[in-house]
């Protein structure tokens, strides 16, 4: 499809977010088909989806990567981003939500607001991201459009109002009424081309006048001028264009959220795209964004203007069958040309721009520029990665980058043959740069390679990866819990002296520590309060690189110390024999020897794991939770004798626990988990933990 010039104004940067298996891959695909990508839509179970385009997307019938797609709606350029459901890849939902400037959440009308919903909608209100809400499913069994706005109300947001209305109820269901021109939409089958406009069923019409007048007195609550209005004219004065502006100013805000409902395959998806370009916000509303400068760390804005000097964030990097690396990134502010060189702000390397592409889920069409507000991919960067600031090579900027949670799963992973072994790196080492919460090390001790992921499903989706797209067999072990270590007592100090005499120049460093223990999830912190010169200032880095070394082994079980605090205080030095790798050493000494002193702690990663089930199997799954030291936290009834149980339960206990679950409940109860927090481990756990790292 031809390339569309229009305004900012109309350009739309828009993430559809849900719980796994809401519909939100389906609903992107009634989108394409909508807007003329698609001659038929793709169904998610058969594997024919356009954003789901990985072989394991295809066969689970699940989204693992967000796939960044482009379509045009009335004079609208509308870039897409459909993100996984899945806990394991909620990476990908936080990185695509940095970029984006609304989003469109999707709720399942059987099941109402479920565990994950309630995640993906937390990351939207982190980075303020106004969103209109889409129940889906609405005209199956069950599928309930008021049900389903309640347990919006009840667990999300009591600022949830709907534009439109069902007619009908579960299969009955043909068309919308417009709350805001007071129009029907109706089709004689979701499939249809497009949709009938008639006026409001007769029998609807008390309910609809009922849920119009909610909807404005809401929105004008956000607007002054609007509200003085509406106070003067009443609902009946406001024209349908300032009924719109109102809506949309309120959703602008962040506090208010406009609610659609019906089958994301349909037609009606229609009416869900005139949402968007009504509603949501183009870059000009999100407005400047703001960076600091590299050399001077001032602050710096950046308009969304093509004029300005070009700023952008690198959000994901993809390797593609064809072309090799992608980079996607956003436009904040100027643009950029195909073959032009520009800054990697946080490396502070040059980069030449290969080509540029606009993807349409895995097809790709290439593009000379690309400007302010809008999202594309580069062919050919060389060291950039996920949240690296691209900009102008005269005028540098470093925009806020993304934080990644630390990885709780560990597995030891080894090629198969020799041959595999060059490669297993390679592909390693390419997985890593796409997925910033995969981690690689090699174990020195053991010589072993340790792959590190935020869950079991998503190292096993990594370990098949490599298989299929870099032909690499590989073994792998039992998963391993990322077990930390952290101290308890505040105020230990402690001294590490480093003296060789070797004949000719000897070695000299001596350092005085005060070691505190640090909230939790706090991480570590250097202090430096020498007074008077007693360690040279060119020392100085050198203790905290040993310290910081010496971090990584504990003196428990050799797991990663971490929310700790270390003052270097006092020390001394020698005119001659004193280096950098002699404080080095010294820092390293005294930190070990000082978290021995300082009452040092295992700690384990806690998982909130949140189950839904039959009620008649809840018993089971709380008397199972309870056994693997799960403290239950909540019950709640979702629908139908569904219940979900909220548990917080530590990792070590879970490995396998989906299969479990599955042979507990015969396939009917369905689980997912996310870290959250690290808690210390009870002490016959511990000396369990101990036992097996001394061997």
């Amino acid at each position: 499809m031809a390339e569309k010039k229009n305004d900012l104004k109309d350009l739309r940067n828009i993430g559809i977010i849900a719980h796994i298996d809401a519909g939100k891959t389906t609903t992107t695909e009634g989108i394409l088909y909508r807007t003329g990508l698609k001659h038929k839509i793709g169904a998610v179970h058969e594997g024919e989806t356009t954003t789901d385009w990985m072989a394991q997307e295809k066969e689970r019938g699940i989204t693992i990567t967000a796939a960044a797609v482009t379509c045009y709606w009335k004079n609208h350029t509308i870039n897409i981003i459909d993100t996984p459901g899945h806990i394991d890849f909620t990476v990908e939902v936080e990185r695509s939500l940095r970029v984006l400037d609304g989003a469109v959440t999707v709720f399942d009308g059987k099941m109402g607001v479920e565990s994950q919903s309630e995640t993906v909608w937390r990351q939207a209100d982190k980075y303020n991201v106004p969103r209109i809400c889409f129940i889906n499913k609405i005209n199956q069994t069950g599928g309930d459009f008021y049900k389903s706005l309640d347990s919006i109300h009840a667990r999300l947001n009591k600022r949830a109002f709907p534009i439109h209305l069902p007619i009908g109820f579960e299969q009955a269901i043909n068309g919308i009424v417009d709350l805001v021109n007071m129009k029907s939409y109706t089709y004689k089958d979701f499939t249809d081309k497009e949709l009938i406009e008639g006026e409001v069923p007769a029998d609807m019409l008390d309910q609809v006048k009922k849920y119009r007048s909610l909807l404005i007195e809401n929105a004008v609550a956000e607007d002054e001028a609007m509200l003085e209005k509406y106070f003067e004219v009443g609902e009946e004065g406001l024209s349908e264009d300032e009924v719109k502006q109102a809506i949309r100013s309120a959703v602008l805000s962040g506090k208010f959220f406009a609610v659609s409902g019906g089958d994301g395959r349909g037609v009606i998806v229609e009416k869900l795209l005139d949402a968007v370009n009504d509603y949501l916000p183009s870059p000009l509303d999100r407005g400047s964004t703001w960076g600091t400068n590299p050399k001077s760390g001032d602050e710096i804005e950046r308009k969304p203007d093509d004029s300005q000097p070009f700023s952008a964030l690198a959000f994901k990097i993809a390797t593609d069958p064809f072309v090799g690396k992608l980079a996607f990134f956003r436009v904040y502010s100027g643009k950029v040309q195909a073959g032009s060189y520009i800054l990697n702000s946080s490396t502070g390397e040059k980069e030449r721009v290969g080509r540029i592409v606009r993807m349409q889920a895995d097809k790709r069409e290439d593009v000379a520029e690309v400007g302010a507000g809008d999202i594309a991919a580069i062919v050919g960067l060389k060291g950039t990665t996920t949240g690296h600031t691209l900009s102008d090579t005269t005028n540098p900027i470093v925009l806020e980058s993304i934080t990644f949670p630390e990885p709780p799963v560990s597995i030891a992973i080894e090629p198969k043959t020799k041959a595999d072994q060059e490669k297993m790196s390679l592909a390693l080492q390419r997985l890593a740069e796409e997925d910033p919460t995969f981690r690689i090390k090699v174990d020195h001790e053991t010589g072993q390679t340790i792959i590190s992921g935020m869950g079991e499903l998503h190292l096993e989706i990594i370990v098949d990866r490599m298989k299929r797209e870099f032909t690499v067999e590989a073994n792998i072990g039992q998963p391993q819990v990322a077990y930390r270590e952290t101290i308890r007592k505040d105020g230990v100090e402690v001294q590490g002296k480093f003296i060789r005499q070797s004949g000719g120049r000897g070695q000299y460093g001596d350092v005085h520590l005060r070691l505190s223990p640090n909230a939790a999830g706090e991480g570590f912190k250097f202090v430096n309060s020498i007074k008077g010169g007693v360690i040279p200032s060119e020392f100085i880095k050198p203790v905290e690189e040993g310290i910081k070394e010496a971090m990584n082994n504990g003196v428990i079980a050799g797991y990663p110390v971490v929310d700790m605090t270390a003052e270097l205080f006092f020390g001394s030095y020698h005119d001659v024999d004193s280096s950098e790798m002699a404080f080095k050493i010294a820092g390293s000494m005294a930190l070990q020897e000082g978290v021995k002193k300082a009452s040092p702690t295992l700690l384990e990663p806690v998982m909130k794991v949140v189950v839904v089930t039959p009620e008649t199997s809840m018993g089971d799954v709380i008397g199972d939770l309870n056994s693997k030291r799960g403290r239950v936290e909540s019950m709640e009834d979702l629908a139908n004798g569904i219940k979900q149980i909220t548990a917080f339960v530590p990792l070590g206990e879970m490995f396998g626990y989906t299969t479990n679950l599955r042979s507990m409940t015969q396939g009917r109860a369905s689980s997912s988990m996310e870290l959250d927090h690290y808690a210390d481990v009870p002490s016959h756990v511990a000396e369990a933990i101990i036992a097996k790292s001394s061997k």
